[in-house]
């Protein structure tokens, strides 16, 4: 794997963000669990909706990891896996009445923070690391 000073930082500025919506995603999913019975802010969508966000987000922070380490395999799948949430994160805060305010907050800010690993993971200097990725 590329050892650069940029290549370094830029791997780890997309643990980072993938990291904190790691932690963001689970948290929320605690909340959902801890607020169960208030069915005006937790409904069946939130429910659903948490548990998909906690699961992708496992799920993207062992592709940044293993991309990190050179794996080409998990660089695409974190290329595509973060670019397709936050296409699905523009639908869920745009949907009239189906989620509550809160989660509209929280999404919103687990897709700026995917929107950056877009970014960077489709850069030019990441995508070089792995051509054909």
């Amino acid at each position: 794997m590329d050892t650069r000073p940029e290549t370094r930082t830029a791997f780890r500025t997309v643990r980072l963000l993938v990291g904190g919506y790691l932690l963001l995603s689970v948290v929320t999913f605690a909340a959902i669990v801890l607020l169960r019975g208030h069915h005006s802010v937790v409904n069946d969508a939130v429910w659903v909706r948490g548990t998909i966000v906690a699961l992708t987000s496992l799920l993207m922070f062992s592709f940044a990891a293993r991309a990190a380490r050179g794996s080409r395999g998990a660089f695409l799948r974190l290329r595509i896996a973060s670019a397709v949430m936050v296409v699905a994160i523009i639908v869920i805060i745009s949907l009239p009445g189906t989620f509550p305010l809160w989660l509209r907050l929280e999404q919103s800010v687990c897709g700026l923070l995917l929107l950056c690993v877009v970014v960077l993971v489709n850069g030019r200097h990441l995508r070089s690391l792995f051509a054909g990725a």
